[in-house]
């Protein structure tokens, strides 16, 4: 029954995907289905971005720390 059931749904997305490509509305570009090289690729330059936005935030943390330490010589001195 179960294999019944899942064969059932898949169906139906299968079924709902279709007209919703049939009918592109003018603003949306057709859908091109990817290479597994072209995969690779994507997933390498959004870790790329990933990487180089949290070494920014990296950044700015750091710098922050500096200058509560900085406060915080002070607070001891006094």
């Amino acid at each position: 029954m179960t294999a019944q059931k899942s064969a059932d749904t898949g169906s139906s997305r299968s079924s709902t995907a279709t007209p919703a490509a049939a009918t592109s509305t003018p603003g949306r570009k057709a859908w091109k289905k990817k290479t597994p090289t072209e995969v690779v690729l994507d997933q390498i330059n959004r870790l790329k971005d990933d990487v180089a936005k949290k070494e920014e935030e990296f950044k700015q943390a750091k710098r922050q720390l500096e200058k509560l330490e900085a406060a915080r010589k002070v607070l001891e001195a006094t």
